[in-house]
């Protein structure tokens, strides 16, 4: 009965360090050793101005990223006790990675003992005819298999300024710290509770 038990555990517990990898960055603060990485993360540089950083792994897309960077942004400048920010400086950086693998299964060199031989053969193809097959030469359909992907991962930061009293109706780089809350609030994703 405790064997069972244990691989119950073993199990559940596999399954939840599975499922912490396949998941987007939630709205969390960036903390090494967590169930998921990236989040967010500022720096005070002066009274009233923070550099703010959104870290997403490579689940989270574009999007997401500049939406918790706002949203960060808004939290804090309502914390810190102004109505609205400034956008002084923003920048999203995209880091990718593409990976190249052959196919696992498919090793058709035959090696040195048979004199490096490989297989060849025709075959007929509807409305092309006869055709042939070599590994030396390549074809579309027998050629070499390989797997290709690109992995994305996006960070955005900003400089952003606080004010205290009515937003400016003619800067496009100021926010109401409130309305940006309330409007992007919806979307966040929160890390569920242990």
């Amino acid at each position: 009965m405790t064997r069972r038990y244990a691989a119950l555990a073993a199990s559940a517990l596999l399954l939840a360090t599975l499922g912490a990898c396949a998941t987007a960055t939630p709205y969390q603060p960036n903390i090494r050793g967590q169930a998921t990485s990236g989040g967010f993360s500022e720096v005070r540089l002066e009274a009233d101005r923070f550099r703010v950083n959104f870290a997403g792994n490579s689940l989270t897309s574009r999007e997401t990223v500049e939406g918790y960077l706002l949203y960060r942004a808004a939290e804090l400048t309502v914390a810190q006790g102004y109505d609205w920010f400034a956008v002084v400086d923003r920048q999203t950086d995209r880091n990718a990675r593409t990976y190249v693998e052959p196919d696992p299964f498919y090793r058709p060199w035959y090696g040195p003992s048979y004199n490096f031989w490989r297989p060849s053969w025709r075959y007929y193809g509807g409305g092309y005819g006869w055709r042939s097959w070599d590994p030396f030469f390549g074809d579309p359909f027998w050629g070499d298999r390989m797997d290709v992907r690109t992995v994305e991962k996006f960070e955005a930061s900003a400089e952003i300024v606080m004010h205290r009293g009515a937003k400016p109706q003619d800067d496009t780089r100021a926010f109401d710290a409130r309305a940006v809350m309330d409007n992007l609030g919806p979307r966040v994703l929160r890390p569920p509770q242990p």
